[in-house]
């Protein structure tokens, strides 16, 4: 009978030790009773290191009405990496089941929220999230997916959260509260539709990425020095690229750099679920190595673009925006004939992206003789509607910057016709749709503050 009892009692702690192994507190959400607020919590690099207190919620309304939270003064000279940590976390292992941890934060300023774990005190390393809103609870979410398998994963015994990972000037209060773990759902985070399918002649594109041209040789989508995970996905039955946990990613073709000095646009299709309101931005960065092929050979030369919910194109959530850039934006990229990174950043945690290309879009532009015209002007297209091409004429009465675009009424911009410094004077371009679909298209011209929009028809 006693050998049987100590069988029974080892089964039992192996059993209870693997239900240790495989699970883990949730929601930590500081109630008495509830997890958290029992727990020792360590507050570090914080100047004098004053205590996590667990408070009532001073805020109970939006999506947290919660009674108590827990509180965390961020000292004015404390690292910017200041933070608390708990040992008291049950210990779990991260899989697909309890990958995604959402926190909820109220915070008085907007900067990176920071979660990682440890095993053994091996960590996961912190993934960082910036609050959108200021003096109202939101919930952040944080995918842990592409951490599974690696060593600090398994038998995770810490939890460690910074509330305001950044340099400060002033002594910031930030609130936590509610931690969860839920499965993987990186599904219903893909873009519902594929990317428009691109429809320039092959003849006028290098193409890095897109199942519409023949592809030259990208030697890794996601360099070993980025930070970034990175997924190949189908949508539609069309190839994309999501990147999760995107703080920088890096995409190499160094063994056979391109030659694009031939080429006038650099082209991305790119959809987040992210928030895309201000501060959010998106970063596109173009590395030439130069003549020796070689990075820091001393002849590299760069240029790094920034997008943001202003800027054309803008940053919009849950729909494709087409990012054609003319090369000529890239005022930094003084030579094209050995591109051999593409850096991509930003402060969106999700993305995809499709249709990564070089291609040529050159577009006579006839000036008009005749007298400087005394405004600016846009005038009607003509034909219109129109199959497949017609033109478009406008006039500066002074030298400016200028451009011109069509979008399709999605909003997604489609061609640059133009993007350069002109003359005074009245113009005509000629503009050949024979690639696009039948429908309305809306031209956009810009010259200085100046700005006009029309429609026009393309039938076929």
């Amino acid at each position: 009978m006693k050998i049987k009892l100590t069988y029974l009692f080892t089964l039992l702690f192996i059993v209870s030790m693997s239900v240790k192994t495989s699970a883990q507190d949730s929601p930590i959400d500081f109630e008495t009773p509830g997890i958290g607020a029992a727990w020792t919590w360590e507050v570090f690099e914080n100047v004098d290191n004053p205590p996590l207190e667990i408070i009532p919620n001073p805020d109970a309304s939006g999506v947290n009405t919660s009674g108590t939270v827990a509180k965390f003064i961020a000292r004015v000279d404390g690292a910017p990496w200041a933070g608390f940590v708990t040992r008291n976390i049950s210990v779990f292992t991260l899989n697909e089941t309890n990958c995604t941890v959402k926190i909820m934060v109220w915070k008085s300023v907007i900067s990176d929220v920071g979660i990682k774990f440890e095993a053994n005190f091996a960590s996961t390393g912190e993934i960082k999230i910036a609050n959108t809103l200021v003096n109202q609870w939101e919930e952040i979410t944080f995918d842990f997916s592409g951490k599974i398998g690696e060593p600090s994963s398994t038998n995770i015994d810490g939890l460690v959260i910074f509330p305001d990972f950044t340099t400060r000037t002033t002594e910031n209060v930030a609130y936590i509260d509610n931690i969860t773990f839920s499965p993987k759902n990186s599904t219903s985070l893909l873009p519902t539709i594929a990317a428009p399918t691109p429809t320039l002649p092959a003849a006028n594109v290098i193409s890095l990425f897109s199942n519409a041209y023949t592809n030259v040789n990208v030697d890794t989508w996601s360099a070993v020095w980025d930070q970034a995970d990175l997924t190949d996905v189908q949508i539609e039955g069309n190839d994309a690229k999501q990147y999760t946990n995107l703080v920088y990613a890096g995409i190499e073709f160094t063994s056979q750099t391109i030659d694009a000095t031939s080429m006038t646009n650099f082209h991305m299709d790119f959809w987040t679920p992210d928030p895309t309101s201000l501060p959010a931005v998106f970063k596109i960065k173009l590395v030439d190595f130069g003549a020796d092929g070689g990075y820091a050979g001393g002849d590299d030369v760069e240029h790094e673009l920034t997008f943001d919910a202003n800027s054309t194109p803008q940053l919009i959530s849950n729909q494709w925006v087409a990012f054609d850039i003319p090369l000529s934006e890239f005022t930094g990229l003084t030579t094209k004939a050995h591109l051999a990174q593409m850096i991509i950043s930003g402060d969106p945690n999700t993305i995809f992206i499709d249709n990564v290309y070089f291609h040529n879009s050159t577009t006579d532009v006839k000036e008009l003789i005749g007298a400087v015209p005394s405004g600016f002007n846009l005038d009607q297209n003509y034909p219109n509607p129109f199959n497949p091409t017609t033109k478009i004429s406008f006039s500066l009465p002074e030298a400016n910057n200028v451009s011109l675009r069509i979008y399709n009424t999605l909003g997604q911009e489609v061609q640059t016709l133009i993007s350069q410094f002109m003359n005074a004077g009245t113009y005509e371009i000629s503009f050949d749709a024979f690639d696009l679909p039948a429908g309305i298209y809306l031209y956009s011209f810009n010259a200085g503050s100046f700005q006009s929009v029309k429609k026009m028809m393309l039938i076929k």
